[in-house]
């Protein structure tokens, strides 16, 4: 999600005081916090689509999955809100955050690109418990998943591939990601499906 106007040097202390009574959300990095601005429609629709397949999956699991509001610490001095983290076995810190996420998702946008490839991916590999790391345009499509077993190299997925989210046993395909979301890329690609499907039912 895209991120607002930098504030003044503050103490982690001061920090998490503050994000429990705002109304609006923070990241914090190095004695700076960040207000995280409004998200796309195409950007919502995505996170709600990747929720809503986790939810079914982990039901009756230890894992659960959660939307921006869980704040995840990746140091001392970082706090970042995910679009989307999974945590098992009840890892938090408190009622608000936790340091040991398994999977962690980032919708991407033109203001996010090179905060969520470069900066926050460093943060989020370092963090112990973390197995696979997401990244999802909003714009085109593509998905890209880092892998702590394949040494945090990333693999792509396109429109007729399917998602592999190894640490729960997942299977999404990138169609169901991209359900209902409206760009250029995914509303060609359902024309030509739709073509395909009439020229067939012709035949």
């Amino acid at each position: 999600m895209p991120l607002a106007e930098q504030h003044n040097q503050l103490s982690v202390e001061d920090y998490l005081e503050g994000e429990r009574q705002s109304e609006v959300r923070h990241e914090f990095a190095d004695g700076s916090v960040y207000a995280m601005a409004g998200a796309s429609i195409n950007h919502n629709q995505i996170t709600a689509n990747l929720l809503t397949s986790l939810v079914t999956h982990l039901r009756g699991t230890d894992c659960r999955p959660f939307s921006s509001d869980l704040l995840v610490k990746t140091s001392k001095d970082h706090y970042r809100y995910p679009d989307v983290t999974v945590v098992c076995d009840d890892q938090f810190i408190d009622d608000y955050s936790t340091d040991s996420p398994l999977i962690l998702i980032e919708v991407l946008s033109k203001g996010t690109h090179q905060l969520d490839r470069q900066i926050k991916r460093l943060e989020y590999i370092n963090l112990p418990s973390l197995q696979e790391y997401v990244l999802v345009e909003q714009e085109r499509v593509e998905v890209e998943v880092f892998r702590r077993n394949q040494g945090w190299q990333p693999s792509y997925y396109y429109w007729d591939d399917v998602v592999e989210l190894e640490s729960v046993g997942m299977s999404l395909s990138v169609q169901a990601i991209y359900e209902q979301v409206r760009n250029g890329e995914v509303e060609e690609l359902m024309q030509q499906v739709e073509t395909y499907s009439a020229d067939k039912n012709n035949a």
